[in-house]
This record gives structure tokens, sequence and C-alpha cells, in this order.
């Protein structure tokens, strides 16, 4: 499998889990589970029958949204508020 690595306009490396994701319950009219979203990135999201899920899925999502952006020749945001790593 070929991973493809994705570039900021500065240099560093695009890491999805770098940005922050709303996640926001879904009524049973729409399907129940949750959708997530980065802000950062318009129109990237996800969506899961856990929250868990929904984020695994946008920041999935998020390199296609890379890819496409990329194709069109736009630069790729950095993140607004990086998530930091938690210490172990």
């Amino acid at each position: 499998m070929t991973t493809t690595t994705y570039r900021h306009a500065d240099g560093s490396v695009f890491r999805p889990e770098a940005y922050s994701v709303t996640v926001t319950p879904l009524c049973d009219a729409d399907g129940g589970g949750f959708l997530a979203t980065i802000c950062d990135l318009p129109g990237c999201m996800g969506d899961g029958e856990t929250e868990m899920e929904a984020i695994a899925d946008v920041r999935s999502a998020a390199f296609a949204w890379a890819e496409g952006a990329l194709a069109d020749g736009e630069e790729l945001p950095l993140p607004t508020n990086p998530v930091q790593e938690a210490a172990e």
C-alpha cells in the first residue's frame, strides 16, 4: 500500500489528528449516531454510531479533503487551535 504525505505551504506535514473536531449528535430522523466536522477544513465531515467512530471517520475523510484541495491548487490550512498531545 502506498502512503502519500501531504504538506502545508510551510512544509510541515498535514496531520488530521492535529485539527479540532466538533461532534454533534444526530436526531433519529437523521439516522441517529453522531456527525463530526473539522471547521478548519470546510466541508470535511464524517459520521458514526458512536462519537469515537465519527471522529475516526472525519480524520480519515481529512485525507480525501486534502487530496482534493491540493488537486484544485489550494493550500492546506494549518490548524487554528492545534490539538495538544496528552502526556502519558
